[in-house]
């Protein structure tokens, strides 16, 4: 009797030889190692004025000192540097005081640097915990997503971390981070928390009002005889001819990967990535064409793709945005 390949072995001789040595942690789960750690983004804001202004190696030198400064500071607070990618370095430490920590003295070297030298840039730091996946030096998984986007949330001189991250900090650092916002973060089903960490004297800082409250908002969608709604348990919706969408098109003018509507918090947004554009009507007003563009739907209307909704009214999507407080 032939026993059967084994899925790992059989997986190796599947990639290219020069590609196995460096793959071959990927295929043997054995090589890597799942554990919990902080994740820690800096990336260097006004960079791109930077190479403008000051030309390329004077603006290099300028980042690379910035993220030289990153590393240096984190390193005093157990904290590994993992890679740095153009302007951004990423940085993992055992827990969520030390990543916080680190960040605060990070931020307040960085203005000092900025006075001394006079220089127009700052750092944007996200910070996130949870468990990630460590193999040949660098982390991989969900918590490294995370941390990704909320340093793509922060300002110029701001750290902004998860809800939950904020959670595990000890008494004396909670009392140093406020919750900003609840918001909807692109790849995660359920809204997340986002906080600031206030580094900086409390006289510079920006006074918060009271969040308004949520609404319980909902988009029900109509294509042919099916009916869909988006809410807080689904919030992305693809469009297009190809299969692997969540609403096949089947329309010649309509792209393959046409569009997507992403759920905003308490909003619908419609995205546009077509060749030919996607017509948009609201009850009561006029057709609006988006060709590599967005649009927040609200009211009732239809959508087109391709071409205008009177050419062809057969295929196309019905929706009612629907809402409540919550």
């Amino acid at each position: 009797m032939r026993r059967s390949a084994d899925p790992i072995t059989a997986g190796r001789r599947s990639v290219p030889v020069y590609l196995r040595d460096s793959f071959a942690w990927v295929l043997d789960p054995m090589s890597f190692d799942e554990r919990s750690v902080t994740v820690l983004f800096a990336d260097v804001a006004g960079s791109t004025r930077l190479y403008e202004q000051w030309g390329d190696a004077k603006a290099l030198a300028a980042i690379g000192e910035c993220l030289a400064l990153v590393q240096n500071t984190a390193a005093g607070h157990a904290g590994r540097l993992v890679k740095t990618i153009g302007d951004e370095a990423m940085v993992v430490f055992p827990t969520a005081d030390q990543a916080v920590t680190a960040a605060a003295e990070i931020q307040q070297r960085m203005a000092e640097l900025v006075r001394e030298r006079n220089l127009r840039i700052a750092l944007r730091i996200g910070i996130h915990c949870g468990t990630a996946i460590e193999a040949e030096g660098d982390v991989f998984g969900d918590c490294v997503n995370v941390a990704a986007r909320m340093v793509g949330l922060a300002k110029s001189g701001q750290v902004i971390l998860s809800g939950s991250t904020a959670s595990v900090l000890s008494p004396e650092l909670g009392s140093r981070v406020r919750e900003v916002d609840v918001l909807t973060v692109k790849g995660k089903d359920k809204d997340i928390v986002i906080s600031e960490l206030t580094w900086q004297d409390a006289a510079d800082l920006t006074t918060l009002t009271t969040r308004p409250k949520l609404r319980a908002a909902r988009l029900e969608l109509v294509h042919g005889t099916r009916a869909l709604e988006l809410g807080p348990a689904t919030s992305t919706l693809t469009l297009g001819r190809d299969a692997q969408n969540d609403i096949v098109i089947a329309d010649r003018l309509a792209s393959r990967l046409h569009a997507r509507i992403e759920r905003r918090r308490d909003k619908f947004v419609l995205i546009d990535q077509s060749s030919n554009g996607t017509f948009v009507t609201v009850e009561g007003e006029g057709e609006i064409q988006l060709r590599r563009e967005e649009l927040m739907l609200r009211g009732r209307g239809h959508i087109s793709f391709g071409h205008p909704y009177h050419a062809d009214p057969q295929e196309t999507l019905a929706f009612a945005f629907l809402s409540g407080d919550l």
